[in-house]
């Protein structure tokens, strides 16, 4: 039998994935399971959203769309960037995806080689570094603990370029921690990424419209024009609209390697389906108060996880600002036990909190931090009361594993 593509090997099935198909599988057996495993928004577009998709069924020729994206869909993403304080994009600097994450593949592909080198801090979204290897480039990780609430600093960027990597990649709002940069740290980082100039950058922003706090969103490009020329600005309607299982990524930068992309989607997907154009055209040209509301929706979310977060000793859990996530440490449950089954680690730890307590988190060492976890707080308050008082049981249950070891040679 002939052999697969060694690339293969490389890839990898997602662990969050792994969760929540675990989470799915108890379910179907009737317990009781709270899931903050996935990052789905959990709630849906808006009616005009519908009717667009209707009327667009009463028209449908079948034909092709463009390789780019419509002319109608390229011109609200860029007013959608205008709204977001980038200016100075057309149609020509844009083009669209199957959702963010085949944008990004699509980019990976396009700027790197075999070989060259991908920069990215830690914690980071699973799938960075499952691109990086299935492509084979190398990844750099620059580690961001939460003593320094999982943010990248000006000198460890510093550091880390001085090696000329092909591509640094940061995602802003950040999943899994839900950390915002700020206005002063992101014009700190753009200073840095100045000094640069032989490294693309990739700004991961598909969170942008779920800020809290009144902090604002910011990219590096506001702050040092010069880096429009290498920066491409990722986004996506899954999060912002509800609309993950509607498959919409777009992407603005440079004329010449946006023109890249769009021969890749020549080859890779041809094109967006029309009727999905359609919904997204509706989406970002349509009334925005329910993206407005939802926003503060998780913001309420927010403060209650951490409020009982901060309720559990020895729990520590930085501000989240963004997105729809926490990602607290919870090593100090290492070296305990609940039931007699030990955790010496975060998977031991999200593994017997998902059997013995019914609720679904993702190990942190997924995301490159192997002391926490990510809890995705977008379900219903009431689930998300009752996932977060089995959380603090399940810490308040805990006994130490070590004591109970040395207890029993010493009978």
């Amino acid at each position: 039998m002939p052999r697969l593509a060694t690339r293969t090997g490389r890839a990898k099935p997602s662990a969050i994935m792994v969760i929540a198909d675990k989470a799915r599988q108890l379910k179907a057996e009737g317990k009781d399971v709270v899931n903050f495993s996935i990052g789905v928004p959990n709630f849906l577009p808006g009616e005009h959203v519908y009717a667009a998709v209707r009327d667009w069924t009463q028209h449908d020729s079948g034909a092709y769309g463009s390789n780019r994206g419509s002319p109608e869909l390229l011109d609200a993403i860029v007013a959608h960037l205008q709204q977001s304080g980038l200016d100075g994009y057309t149609r020509n600097h844009i083009t669209v995806g199957i959702g963010a994450k085949q944008v990004l593949y699509n980019l990976c592909e396009a700027l790197l080689d075999e070989g060259d080198e991908i920069v990215f801090p830690a914690p980071y979204w699973t799938s960075y570094v499952d691109i990086a290897e299935i492509l084979g480039a190398r990844a750099t990780i620059l580690p961001c603990p939460p003593e320094q609430h999982y943010k990248l600093t000006p000198a460890q960027l510093d550091k880390a370029l001085a090696s000329n990597p092909k591509v640094f990649l940061f995602n802003n709002p950040s999943n899994p921690t839900g950390m915002v940069y700020t206005r002063d740290e992101i014009a700190a980082l753009a200073d840095v990424l100045a000094k640069h100039p032989n490294t693309w950058i990739i700004a991961d922003d598909i969170y942008n419209r779920l800020v809290f706090d009144g902090i604002g969103y910011h990219n590096v490009v506001q702050f040092r024009p010069e880096l429009r020329e290498r920066t491409f600005i990722m986004d996506s309607l899954s999060k912002t609209y509800g609309m993950p299982g509607w498959r919409v990524g777009f992407v603005a930068g440079p004329e010449a390697g946006v023109k890249a992309l769009v021969t890749l989607n020549s080859n890779h997907i041809t094109c967006l389906p029309e009727i999905i154009t359609a919904a997204a055209v509706a989406a970002l040209n349509g009334p925005q108060d329910i993206p407005a509301a939802k926003r503060e929706e998780f913001a309420k979310r927010r403060d209650d996880v951490l409020q009982a977060l901060r309720a559990i000793p020895g729990v520590k859990c930085p501000r989240p600002q963004g997105a729809f996530y926490a990602f607290p440490d919870i090593s100090v449950a290492f070296g305990k036990s609940h039931n007699g089954k030990p955790i010496e680690n975060d998977v031991d730890f999200c593994k017997t909190l998902l059997e013995e307590k019914f609720v679904a988190t993702v190990p942190g060492s997924a995301f490159g931090e192997p002391r926490s976890l990510r809890i995705s707080y977008t379900c219903a308050p009431a689930q998300l009361q009752k996932g977060l008082a089995r959380i603090q049981e399940f810490f308040a249950e805990l006994s130490d594993a070590r004591a109970e070891r040395a207890r029993a040679a010493n009978a």
